[in-house]
């Protein structure tokens, strides 16, 4: 009798997420450039937690109600005036970000994490920490649904490149009968030795950023495993998951 696989599938946009049942699975939210590879920095730099909110203005009243904690956030590649720091994962270092809380509002990836309902688990995904995600996922066998989190709702080239990444590592363990996986996988496989920076370069996100002379900042979004931690949502939380360490 042949083992029933758990499905895997890729969601490119947060306006397909009503296309796909959440119910029960392990949903990962990709936002490359550069909301989740933010959190795992921090978490992987010791944050107590990270608070991802949807608004600026909850962004900033949590912020002052919460002792020790950090407020920060952008909208369109900028920082939000009334917060105190950005969403570049360098500044969130040990010595700075250590016992803190980070309370974090994006244009895209906060705002996605907030949609989804239902789901058992939804954990972020980034470069930074792929080989920690694709083993968590393998560990819980779940049905796993990849979200993008995309660029106000039109497909990204960073996010869909990691996507392909897990498709790739975990194809032999779910069953992916799913063209926006496929489709994902592809491009991965397109990368061939390179880095994903190299491919990444020429996306419209890296060119809206680099016009903000942020290439350093998507330089180490792209690095492989440079943060090996898994950040689970707990609550309204995001905390390192402690059952694969």
């Amino acid at each position: 009798m042949n083992k029933v696989l758990p499905r895997l599938e890729v969601c490119l946009s947060p306006a397909l997420l009503h296309l796909y049942d959440t119910e029960g699975a392990v949903v990962v939210i990709i936002d490359v450039f550069r909301a989740t590879s933010t959190i795992a920095a921090a978490l992987y730099n010791n944050a107590k937690a990270v608070i991802p909110v949807a608004s600026i203005e909850e962004c900033i009243a949590l912020g002052n109600s919460i002792a020790g904690s950090v407020t920060a956030g952008e909208r369109n590649g900028h920082i939000v005036e009334g917060l105190q720091y950005g969403n570049s994962p360098s500044e969130y270092t040990r010595d700075f970000i250590s016992g803190r809380t980070l309370v974090l509002t994006t244009t895209n990836g906060t705002r996605l994490l907030h949609m989804v309902k239902g789901a058992d688990a939804i954990i972020t995904g980034s470069f930074l920490n792929l080989g920690s995600v694709c083993e968590f996922l393998l560990k819980e066998n779940k049905n796993v649904l990849l979200a993008c989190a995309a660029w106000k709702d039109r497909f990204n080239l960073e996010d869909t490149l990691f996507a392909g990444a897990v498709v790739s590592r975990l194809a032999a363990a779910f069953d992916i009968n799913c063209d926006s996986a496929r489709a994902a996988l592809v491009l991965h496989h397109s990368m061939g030795d390179r880095q994903p920076i190299d491919m990444l370069r020429d996306s419209s996100h890296y060119r809206r950023l680099a016009a903000y002379g942020l290439e350093e900042d998507m330089a180490y979004c792209a690095s492989i495993d440079l943060h090996p931690v898994v950040p689970v949502l707990k609550g309204h939380e995001l905390v390192i998951d402690r059952s694969t360490h």
